[in-house]
């Protein structure tokens, strides 16, 4: 099964990396704003990680917005931990421990163009770019 990028049409400009706030994974979506204006997102992985594909080559402003959670969803309203069984880390498919609620928000101000984030696009057909955010 090949992994598709979001917002964008096929494999073209395939753009992957990290998204981390205090070495931690970002909960959350990245926003890619070209000089058309036209916002292209995608969302970051439990660990982490993204895959953008489609981006036509040029400058991005990079924005990244936190991920509402549902109630009863771990840290919505009226959450629990989630019961994970002492053999898990046995257990094919099963997400480890710390892939299992350990995402942090992204703080506000990356939420909003000018925030320091960017990216060039080379047109490269893989091309690697990792967001550290600051508190």
């Amino acid at each position: 099964m090949g992994v598709a990028g979001c917002g964008g049409k096929g494999p073209a400009n395939l753009l992957t990396g990290k998204c981390t706030l205090d070495g931690k994974p970002v909960n959350g979506e990245l926003i890619f704003v070209g000089a058309d204006g036209q916002p292209k997102s995608c969302p970051v992985n439990p660990d982490g990680t993204y895959v953008m594909g489609g981006l036509p080559a040029g400058d991005y402003q990079v924005l990244v917005k936190g991920m509402a959670k549902p109630a009863g969803v771990m840290g919505g309203p009226g959450a629990r931990p989630p019961e994970i069984p002492k053999d898990a880390a046995a257990m094919p498919g099963m997400p480890s421990a710390a892939a299992l609620g350990q995402g942090v928000d992204p703080p506000k101000k990356y939420e909003k163009q000018g925030n320091g984030l960017t990216v060039k696009v080379t047109g490269a057909s893989k091309q690697s770019q990792d967001f550290t955010l600051t508190p």
